[in-house]
């Protein structure tokens, strides 16, 4: 098999691992163009069952149905490759002892002209390597030597997709559990369309919410402004039972005190003045949907008790009214303030905390979760780009560093307002450093320090304006200098200055939106 041909086959599938998508479907797609391209019998994905230590095939490409299985550490080749960590290579499956045939039924003829490649898929996501599942493939027996280029192949391709398949065993673990607690059938709660979650601490997240969208239970939002406690919340309700109700949101600090309880439970005419007609309150608007509270801590005790009174009694009664009025309504609350300590200064009643702590979900800042920053900003550029009709493409490699050096006190919502502002300002195909607000830019505010000189910072400024230049012009250095509005003998000056290969860009395309 040449080389090219490998090269081409795992192009093809990091392309495809890229693509819009479910991740099962992507990795389906992965083993469909490993068999596809290199002439592979079958392919199978075995994963890690978190709970039991066994490998269950999970994901397979055969011409015959892959049975359900589970491997065992150390039990024939596959189990040895799983306890092992190493690669095995079988070149006739007939003449390996070891060799079960446990999922797909091959026959005495398949195993005597078939070859065997099996590789583990190992994860460093929590800081150690660990074996989340192996990547095997059946081919049509060759020699040992042409058996040694599949086998780096595999090899390769199970390196990089093992954080995906690592985030793949998280929801087969949410969706075992969901069954075990007879919550399976029910709809997930899926993130809403912007609530970008790629770190680790965001996927718990994530998973928490899947775990208590199915119930009733009271769910207690914590973590600071601008996190998206109020879009979690509404991916709850989007997976509960009440999705087709009304999901009604109070933001308890936006109104004065006095008028909070009116909001919450109504008032009867004539309660006080300005009270001319009867008005439902939002636990009545909200009946048999969800009502979010949000920044809860800041409620008065009057407003607290009556709000422990609706959760316990399932009734409000409206202001200046008598009748009690029976309210079905599921409750989440938010809250970035540290109610513990409200309650031992006698601000916050601590039976209520008791009654809405049930499900509590901490959502951590934005700079505990730095992984999230690039792709929050990628899919805010293509958002507001998009909103303001700009053809901006990507944001540099420079730009790129503030943002994820940057502490953001403000969250993602401070993020979000970034980017916006650099969208609007922006005049080019690409965000750049002076495009993002000047507190992005300084040492103090981003509690780092410079790394870099004045005129390092500089040089770097002028390779990524040339490089662009170069790829758009596909290393034309007369027209890039031209786009510069500089010299060709600058031009060809600073390209050897910075020893940049012109002809690298000689074949490649400028993308445009």
């Amino acid at each position: 098999m040449p080389d090219h041909q490998y090269l081409l086959t795992l192009k093809h599938i990091l392309d495809g691992l890229g693509r819009k998508g479910g991740l099962e479907d992507n990795l389906n797609g992965l083993l469909a163009t490993m068999a596809r391209e290199l002439g592979y019998v079958r392919c199978f994905l075995a994963i890690t069952d978190t709970e039991d230590e066994d490998l269950k095939l999970s994901l397979s490409y055969s011409p015959s149905k892959a049975d359900s299985v589970s491997y065992a550490p150390g039990r024939g080749v596959v189990g040895q490759v799983f306890e092992n960590g190493e690669t095995v290579v079988v070149q006739r499956i007939s003449d390996n002892p070891n060799f079960l045939n446990l999922a797909f039924g091959r026959t005495e003829e398949e195993m005597a002209r078939l070859s065997f490649i099996c590789t583990p898929i190992v994860s460093h996501s929590r800081g150690k390597p660990e074996v989340v599942g192996v990547l095997s493939a059946d081919l049509v027996m060759l020699p040992k030597d042409e058996l040694e280029g599949h086998r780096s192949f595999l090899e390769a391709v199970a390196s990089a997709i093992a954080h995906q398949v690592a985030i793949l065993q998280e929801e087969l673990a949410v969706q075992k559990h969901l069954l075990n607690q007879g919550m399976a059938g029910l709809p997930e709660a899926q993130p809403p369309k912007n609530f970008v979650a790629s770190s680790k601490a965001m996927r718990l997240v994530l998973r928490q919410a899947r775990q208590v969208s199915p119930s009733r239970a009271t769910v207690l939002l914590r973590g600071e402004s601008g996190t998206g406690k109020e879009l979690l919340a509404e991916a709850i309700h989007a997976g509960s039972p009440r999705a087709e109700r009304p999901l009604i949101k109070l933001n308890c600090a936006a109104l004065p005190a006095e008028l909070v309880e009116s909001e919450l439970f109504g008032h009867q005419k004539g309660a006080f003045t300005g009270a001319y007609q009867n008005k439902r309150g939002l636990f009545e608007v909200a009946h048999q949907g969800t009502l979010f509270l949000d920044e809860i801590g800041e409620l008065s005790l009057d407003a607290q008790a009556k709000v422990l009174r609706a959760i316990q009694e399932k009734e409000i009664t409206r202001v200046g009214g008598e009748m009690p009025i029976a309210v079905d309504v599921r409750l989440i609350c938010a809250t970035h303030q540290p109610l513990e300590d409200r309650i031992a200064q006698g601000k916050f009643r601590e039976d209520l905390y008791y009654r809405i702590n049930v499900f509590p979900v901490f959502i951590p800042s934005l700079r505990e979760r730095r992984e999230d920053i690039l792709p929050l900003a990628e899919f805010f550029l293509e958002e507001f780009s998009s909103e303001y009709d700009k053809h901006i493409r990507r944001i540099s490699t420079p730009a790129i560093e503030l943002l994820s050096m940057y502490h953001w006190p403000g969250n993602v919502r401070e993020l979000q307002n970034c980017v916006e502002r650099a969208v609007l300002v922006c005049e080019e195909e690409v965000i750049r450093t002076y495009h993002l607000p000047p507190t992005l830019q300084t040492a103090e505010s981003s509690s780092t320090e410079i790394s870099l000189s004045f005129g390092e910072a500089v040089g770097k400024f002028e390779q990524e304006l040339l490089v662009d230049a170069l790829k758009k012009s596909r290393g034309n250095m007369l027209q890039a200098a031209r786009d510069l509005r500089v010299s060709y003998r600058i031009v060809n000056y600073k390209v050897k200055k910075y020893g940049i290969d012109v002809k690298r860009f000689v074949n490649s395309k400028s993308r445009k939106r």
